[in-house]
C-alpha cells in the first residue's frame, strides 16, 4: 500500500477549501483518508497565515514512514521548512507551441510584405515629387540670376545719382 500526502477538495462551487490529508494513494480524491494533517484555503491572500496550515509534526511522522507528497503538496511542505523540494526547471515553459511559432511566421511575412509596399510607394511618391521639382529648378536659378543682377543696376543708379 503506498501512502501519499495529498489535497483533498472540500468547499462550495467556485469556492474551493482544501484538507491536506494522508490516504492510500489509489483511493478516491475527496475519499476516504488515513489522516488529516493541514488545511489550503485558495482564496485567502498569498502572504496571509490562514492560507496554509500544517501540522508539523505529523508532516514529519508521515514522511518518514514513506508517504510521498503530491506536487503541490511538497510545495507547501518546502515553505513551511519541513521537507527541501528540488527546484525543477523547465525552460521550454514559455515557449510557444508549434501553431503558434507558424502563425506567428505567417504574420512577420505579412508585416514584411506591407512594409516593402509601404517603401515602394514613398518611392514613387518622392520620384514623381521629384520629377516637376527637377523641371522648376531651371526657372527658379534663372529667377535668382536675375535678381542680384536687378540689385546691382538699383545700385549703380543711386551711385549715379
Amino acid at each position: 500500500m503506498s501512502i501519499s500526502i495529498r489535497l483533498s477538495r472540500g468547499g462550495a462551487k467556485k469556492r474551493p477549501y482544501y484538507r491536506i490529508v494522508v490516504a492510500n494513494s489509489r483511493s478516491p480524491r475527496d475519499g476516504k483518508y488515513l489522516e488529516q494533517i493541514g488545511t489550503y484555503n485558495p482564496l485567502l491572500a498569498k502572504d496571509s497565515p490562514e492560507r496554509v496550515k500544517i501540522t508539523e509534526d505529523r508532516a514529519r511522522y508521515w514522511l518518514g514512514v514513506g508517504a510521498q507528497p503530491t506536487d503541490r503538496v511538497a510545495r507547501f511542505l518546502d515553505a513551511a521548512g519541513i521537507k527541501e523540494r528540488a527546484a525543477r526547471v523547465n525552460p521550454k515553459k514559455g515557449e510557444p507551441g508549434e501553431k503558434a511559432k507558424e502563425r506567428a511566421e505567417e504574420r512577420a511575412a505579412k508585416i514584411a510584405e506591407a512594409e516593402e509596399a509601404a517603401r515602394a510607394a514613398e518611392e514613387e511618391a518622392k520620384a514623381a515629387a521629384a520629377a516637376p521639382a527637377a523641371e522648376e529648378a531651371p526657372a527658379e536659378e534663372a529667377a535668382a540670376e536675375e535678381a542680384p543682377a536687378a540689385e546691382e543696376a538699383a545700385a549703380e543708379e543711386q551711385a549715379e545719382g
